[in-house]
């Protein structure tokens, strides 16, 4: 990426977020985080990704399916919003991002894999004394 792409990314990224934050929060029940963008190269697409953070997968996609539906309102808003740095709006291409889900699931492993080590090790020690 070039470093006007990578500047036009970053700003959309912190100008979405922003607007998830205040102007579209209040309609978003689980908490919205704006990861990532990247912008094409002729800066006509910009693709963002988001985490939503809620309690079942269902109810992630579900709350992802409402912010697509949102789409043309953030579009629209993010225009007023950086109207004086760019021509032309990237249309907006959102992504569910579900690493830190991903993430969650390895700790969650790697917590059992101690537990059982530690067991095992108990096991192993209280074995030997009888």
């Amino acid at each position: 990426m070039s470093i006007r792409t990578e500047r036009v990314a970053k700003l959309v990224q912190r100008e979405i977020a922003d607007m998830l934050n205040k102007d579209f929060g209040q309609q978003q029940q689980p908490l919205i985080t704006v990861t990532d963008a990247r912008v094409t190269a002729d800066l006509s697409i910009a693709y963002v990704y988001v985490s939503v953070y809620g309690d079942t997968k269902e109810q992630r996609e579900a709350t992802f399916k409402h912010l697509e539906d949102q789409v043309p309102q953030l579009r629209s808003e993010l225009a007023t919003r950086i109207r004086h740095q760019l021509r032309q709006v990237p249309e907006l291409k959102l992504f569910l991002d579900e690493s830190q889900q991903r993430v969650q699931r390895m700790e969650n492993l790697f917590d059992r894999i101690r537990e059982e080590r530690k067991r095992r090790g108990a096991d192993e020690s209280g074995e030997e004394l009888s």
